[in-house]
């Protein structure tokens, strides 16, 4: 037996042990999303008799965990939450008293919560040890190496159906307290088929695109589409926070090459992933991507030194002066701003000046009696992205170009690409407001 073996062997413990390190007034920070360490996580509740006051943080849960589902662990355990999924949207909903929301950037989540106080527990997930003794933290170094630095206790949780991954991700077994075996699924995310609507936006979208751009492309059905719109072009390139499906496809199809990139020229560079079993065994050994901290792969600053860099996001609405909201519903936090402002800021400073930044949306929302189109943002709204950084706007309807551009201009734009049921009360109300002067 090596002697890394025999370290993380002395190191490993079970999952009930793990727990009971967790004591009142903690601060835990958890991987976020595919990393997410799911055996201690499914049994931190179990800890509420004897604690009080437990703040953990993560990114997106995954897990419908008691620990923040029950009512009953108001008290005892908080999610703080820097990005919200559709568990602890219903928490808040069903006023659990278990859930807040962290505001944030992407690129900042760690340090900014590090400012504060220094976490207690780091409890993540990684694969087993190699023979050089260290293991990969796998899929996701947003945060992670930056928390685990500064954490009391480091607990990783081993997957061995987790791949190998490169970059950032590496980490001696001496540079860990304990270990916790539990050999899981991954989760992973079903396939999103896009519909009409979400193709037709995905065209205007692969509009704007050109051949050896750079891009950071997110998930689900709008940039799905726009991913399979992009089959016609050559030598892309991918820097992006969240590496998914479609950008394996488009690289086995030939369309991504990385050749054309200023910055990590023939790599992908992202920081977490997350998509079906094929996407991690792909990553597994892979030396074409790279994972790096979210603290630099979303720095805008570094964002900005990658050609025609070509960022692309979603949003909820977007008011006539070209405020984008892409993560609440008025008082009511829908998921986070996430690495959106990040690579928009990042795209439309690209050092070239061919940057682009998109956001993209279905012109109505709620079976269509909504426009996303509005004179104003919902009273109490966030604003996920200043009007000054709005570039393109996309709907099925067309493209509204806003970069220096007027008010005017802007809210005229805009309207052409509302839906038809609703541009002649738009346009009434952007006459009322003084926005189009006629």
């Amino acid at each position: 037996m090596s002697r890394y073996q025999e370290q993380f062997e002395q190191k490993t413990i079970s999952i009930e042990s793990a727990v009971d390190l967790i004591q009142s007034d903690m601060d835990l920070v958890v991987a976020q999303c595919a990393s997410e360490p799911q055996g201690v996580m499914a049994q931190f509740h179990l800890a509420s008799h004897r604690v009080k006051n437990v703040n953990v943080f993560s990114v997106l849960t995954l897990g419908a965990y008691q620990f923040y589902t029950d009512p009953k662990m108001k008290g005892h355990f908080k999610l703080c939450s820097w990005f919200h999924s559709t568990h602890s949207r219903r928490a808040i909903k069903e006023r659990t008293g278990t859930v807040t929301f962290v505001p944030n950037m992407l690129h900042r989540a760690a340090t900014d919560r590090l400012s504060v106080r220094d976490p207690n527990i780091f409890f993540g997930t990684c694969t087993p040890p190699d023979d050089k003794g260290f293991v990969s933290l796998s899929l996701g170094i947003t945060y992670e190496k930056e928390i685990l630095e500064r954490a009391g206790l480091v607990i990783l949780e081993v997957n061995k159906k987790l791949p190998r991954t490169f970059g950032d991700t590496h980490l001696r077994v001496d540079q860990v307290d304990h270990f916790v075996i539990h050999n899981q699924e991954v989760p992973a995310l079903p396939e999103v088929a896009p519909n009409e609507v979400e193709r037709t936006i995905g065209e205007h979208i692969a509009s704007l695109v050109e051949d050896g751009s750079t891009i950071q492309l997110g998930i689900g059905g709008i940039p799905n589409a726009a991913a399979m719109a992009l089959k016609g072009k050559k030598d892309l390139g991918v820097h992006t926070e969240m590496m998914v499906d479609s950008m394996m496809e488009l690289y086995e199809l030939g369309v991504v090459t990385n050749k054309r990139k200023t910055l990590y020229k023939d790599k992908f560079l992202c920081t977490f992933a997350m998509g079906s079993r094929k996407l991690y065994d792909w990553l597994d050994n892979n030396m074409a991507v790279e994972f790096r901290r979210g603290s630099w792969v979303n720095d805008p600053a570094v964002i900005r030194q990658n050609a025609k860099m070509t960022s692309i996001n979603t949003c909820l609405a977007i008011d006539f002066t070209g405020q984008v909201s892409s993560e609440s519903v008025g008082i009511h936090q829908y998921s986070g701003t996430g690495g959106q402002t990040d690579t928009a800021v990042g795209a439309k400073e690209c050092y070239d000046g061919k940057g682009k930044s998109i956001i993209a949306c279905r012109s109505t929302a709620k079976g269509g009696t909504l426009s996303t189109i509005v004179p104003t943002l919902q009273n109490g709204s966030a604003v996920t992205l200043h009007r000054s950084n709005s570039d393109y706007i996309v709907t099925e309807w067309g493209v509204a170009a806003l970069r220096g551009r007027t008010i005017e201009e802007r809210t005229r734009a805009l309207i052409k690409i509302a839906h038809p049921d609703f541009r002649d009360d738009l346009t009434k109300q952007a006459l009322d407001m003084g926005f189009i002067l006629d």
